[in-house]
C-alpha cells in the first residue's frame, strides 16, 4: 500500500486498494450519491487506509475556492504589553479550522493601508478577508465594499456608521462601567481615568464608562482624567501627576500597557497597589496575569469574536442573508491583587 512504501497515497492507489476505477473514487468524493452503499463504503475504507487526502489545489481550480482568509498584521509595537492580537488571532486560526478554513497572514510592511489586498484580490488567493484596524479610520472597509470582496471586520465602523458591511466587537463602554462599578464596591470614590488622545473612538467610548457609572454613583470626575499615547512611560507620567494633584486611591485605565505605567510610578513611590491604591487596566493581557501582585483587568471574549466571525464569514460566503449585521459581544472582568 501507499503507507507502506512511505509515498503519498493518490487516487490511483485509493482506486487499486478499492478495487474501482479512478472515476469510481472521484464520484465518492465529489458525487457519493451515484454509487451503490456497498461500492462507497469500500472506497471509504481505503481512503481510511491510506490516509488519503483530496489535492487541494486541484480542487481550488475546480471550485474556485482557496479556503483562505486573509488577514493583515501590523507590525509589534516597541514600549507595550499588549498581545491582544495574538490571543485573537490564535482563536481566530481555531474557528477557521473548524469551519474548513485556513488563516493566510500578510504583512503591513509599508505606510499603505491597502498595501497586500489588491494583490490577493487579483490572485483570488483568498476567498474573504478578515480586518481588525476599524478604530483609526482606515480605509479597507470602505475599499473591499466598493469592489464586492467579502470580508467581516473586527471593530465597528466608528466612521462611517451607515457602513452595511457586518462587524463585531466588544463593549469597552461596559467593561470599564464593570471596572468603576467593582471598585465603587471597594469603598473608592477618587477613581481616575488614565485613557488615550480624544480622537480615539475605542477610548472615548470606553472612557463614557467610567464617566456615566461615575456619575450614576455621585461621584466626581473633574480633574479626575488624563489623556495620552498608548505607552508604559505616559502611564508613568499620568499617574505622578494625579497622585500629586488629586489624590485618587484608585485608578481605571484604558489598557494594560497604561495600568503597568501606572504600577511603576506606585513602585516609585513606596505605594502598594491594591493596598494603598487600586488599579484596573483593560485587555486581561499576559503582563496582567504575571505582573505582581496579578493586574485587575477587562478581558476581551476574543475566543467568541473570532467564532462570531467565521460564522458570519461563512454566511457572506454562502451568500446567505445577514439578518444582524453587528455583533456586540459584553466582556469580563479578571479580579487580581491590584484592587
Amino acid at each position: 500500500m501507499a503507507r507502506r512504501s512511505g509515498k503519498a497515497p493518490t487516487l490511483a492507489t485509493v482506486a487499486d486498494e478499492a478495487g474501482v476505477s479512478r472515476q469510481t473514487v472521484s464520484n465518492a468524493l465529489n458525487s457519493p450519491h451515484l454509487l451503490r452503499e456497498e461500492t462507497l463504503a469500500r472506497v471509504r475504507r481505503a481512503i481510511d487506509v491510506l490516509g488519503y487526502s483530496p489535492n487541494r489545489a486541484a480542487r481550488s481550480l475546480r471550485t474556485r475556492s482557496s479556503h483562505l482568509i486573509g488577514l493583515r498584521v501590523e507590525p509589534a509595537t516597541e514600549g507595550t504589553a499588549n498581545a491582544l492580537m495574538d490571543r485573537f488571532l490564535h482563536s481566530l486560526v481555531e474557528s477557521s479550522n473548524g469551519a474548513g478554513y485556513h488563516v493566510l497572514l500578510f504583512s503591513s510592511g509599508d505606510a499603505d493601508p491597502l498595501a497586500g489586498y489588491d494583490d490577493l484580490l487579483r490572485s483570488t488567493a483568498v476567498d474573504a478577508f478578515v480586518i481588525t484596524d476599524t478604530y483609526r479610520g482606515n480605509p479597507q472597509a470602505r475599499w473591499l465594499e466598493g469592489r464586492g470582496a467579502p470580508f467581516v471586520a473586527f471593530g465597528r465602523p466608528w466612521n462611517e456608521p451607515g457602513s452595511t458591511h457586518p462587524w463585531v466587537d466588544v463593549d469597552g463602554r461596559a467593561g470599564v462601567t464593570l471596572a468603576v462599578e467593582h471598585l465603587v464596591e471597594r469603598a473608592h470614590s477618587r477613581i481616575a481615568w488614565v485613557g488615550w488622545q480624544k480622537g480615539s473612538y475605542i477610548g472615548e467610548d470606553r472612557r463614557a464608562g467610567w464617566v456615566d457609572t461615575m456619575h450614576e454613583h455621585g461621584l466626581a470626575t473633574s480633574r479626575l482624567s488624563a489623556r495620552g499615547d498608548d505607552t508604559v512611560e505616559f502611564g508613568r507620567r499620568a499617574a505622578q501627576a494625579l497622585l500629586e494633584s488629586e489624590s485618587p486611591t484608585a485608578f481605571v485605565c484604558a489598557s494594560d500597557t497604561i495600568a503597568m505605567g501606572v504600577l511603576h510610578t506606585l513602585a516609585e513611590r513606596g505605594l502598594r497597589p491594591g493596598s494603598d491604591v487600586a488599579v484596573v487596566g483593560f485587555d486581561d493581557s499576559i503582563a496582567a496575569q504575571v505582573a505582581p501582585p496579578g493586574l485587575t483587568s477587562v478581558r476581551q471574549p476574543l475566543e467568541q469574536v473570532a467564532v462570531e466571525i467565521v460564522r458570519l464569514l461563512g454566511q457572506r460566503l454562502a451568500h446567505k442573508p445577514i439578518e444582524q449585521r453587528g455583533c456586540l459581544l459584553t466582556p469580563t472582568l479578571t479580579v487580581r491583587g491590584t484592587s
